[in-house]
């Protein structure tokens, strides 16, 4: 039987559908595209917005109108967290959610033997172990996600993640190590982890974020390590000592802003100021050499002023991302922002979202300008039309014009401008 796996949302749900793929093959199932004929058709499903759980919902209506005859399987964030409005979605022959990816198979099998639509969701529970495998390939990508940490314990007042994932939990690290060598075995040369609060991995078995990284560190044949999104107050001296100490880590911090502004911070429930916020970026510019900083800013916030919102435009234009996702507020069920007064209207949100934006863009442009005349190196990831694409060491994208197949490989790139917010370089002898 035929197989194919549609994903929506985060790098977490990405490696956990890569997880779902290698569990039907050794089932025996042929991993196909999803917009190939299949007889089983995964949705794995995101909610961290309503429009989200949208998404998923046509996703698996659209699925259902253009293959009657197969199985639709719903897991991932939305059964997870709203196991009763997904109840209505029938379309779906088979709901599972994100805690009950590992019984994908023999759930299958349950449904082929009578046909009867199965609902298997079950919440998850504060003394959950870590669960779920470890891959060995990562279809489609150069760089392989390795997933170390579930779950979070932070209870931000706009996020419904806690509700669908659970308590934070640790993968141990004799997996960690495991999957990362066999990776290393099958070609990849770069591995990022990632996790839902990555930066809580080990808190609750004894163990610290970099331990996990040093597993890569003394991998052969693993050349970068790259770390998915993490909570900037996680992020102590030591942590930063111990990183500065690897030869392959690349410089690049993801450290999750959402605001500027104290006010807007404290009712988001986040657990920094902005000075503090600022403080650590400082150290770690200082740390390391050639970092690059990216984040993400909600614009919009319930009773976010004009004033607030101009605060964390010129906060994050004294910061100097290099990248900011720039995300409008958006009311989620089930939280307690929800509910908050003072809303921002939609056409407010939205002209906010662009005004950073465009601020963010100009940062991210002066930044990559400064990398002019310089030779970095970059591991290629895709090519069209006579172009290779890849990023540098600290996640600055680099194209070259290329005749000859670069994908998968790490060459010296010497930058010589930029275009279409990309640095534009040639391949250094």
């Amino acid at each position: 039987m035929k197989a194919a796996v549609y994903t929506l949302g985060c790098k977490v749900n990405q490696y956990e559908s890569q997880e779902m793929l290698g569990l039907l093959q050794q089932h025996g199932y042929e991993p196909v595209d999803v917009k190939d004929d299949a007889d089983v058709y995964v949705v794995n499903s995101c909610t961290v917005t309503a429009e989200s759980s949208r998404k998923t919902r046509q996703t698996v209506r659209r699925l259902r109108h253009d293959h009657p005859d197969a199985v639709i399987v719903l897991t991932g964030c939305y059964p997870q967290a709203f196991a009763q409005e997904v109840e209505q979605l029938r379309e779906a022959d088979i709901v599972l959610g994100n805690r009950a990816n590992g019984e994908l198979t023999a759930r299958l099998e349950e449904f082929f033997a009578d046909r009867k639509r199965i609902a298997a969701t079950r919440p998850h529970q504060r003394d959950d172990a870590y669960s779920g495998g470890i891959i060995t390939h990562f279809e489609g990508h150069t760089r392989a996600f390795v997933k170390i940490q579930d779950g979070c314990n932070r209870y931000c007042t706009y996020c419904i993640i806690p509700k669908a994932r659970g308590f934070s939990r640790s993968k141990p690290l004799e997996e960690i190590r495991r999957e990362v060598a066999l990776l290393a075995e099958n070609g990849y040369k770069e591995v990022v982890f990632v996790g839902i609060n990555l930066s809580a991995y080990g808190r609750d078995i004894g163990l610290n974020l970099c331990d996990a990284l040093e597993t890569a560190e003394e991998t052969d044949g693993i050349e970068r390590i790259r770390l998915g999104s993490l909570e900037p107050d996680h992020i102590t001296d030591e942590v930063i000592e111990r990183l500065a100490g690897m030869k392959k880590f690349c410089p690049q911090f993801h450290l999750s802003l959402q605001s500027g502004c104290d006010k807007t911070l404290k009712r988001m429930n986040r657990h920094y100021t902005a000075a503090e916020y600022a403080a650590l970026c400082e150290k770690l510019k200082a740390s390391f050499p050639g970092l690059s900083l990216t984040t993400d800013i909600i614009a919009g916030f319930p009773g976010e002023t004009e004033e607030d919102f101009d605060e964390t435009v010129a906060f994050a234009q004294r910061i100097g991302f290099m990248k900011v996702h720039v995300f409008p507020f958006s009311p989620r069920e089930g939280t307690p922002a929800f509910g908050y007064p003072d809303q921002v209207p939609a056409a407010v949100k939205e002209a906010r979202c662009a005004k950073l934006q465009s601020a963010a863009d100009a940062v991210r442009e002066t930044f990559m300008r400064t990398l002019a005349g310089q030779t970095v190196d970059v591991l290629f990831e895709t090519a069209k039309d006579g172009v290779q694409h890849g990023y540098t060491r600290n996640y600055t994208p680099v194209s070259v014009a290329a005749s000859q197949p670069l994908t998968g490989q790490i060459l010296p790139v010497r930058i010589t401008g930029t275009a279409d917010g990309v640095c534009t370089g040639i391949l250094s002898n």
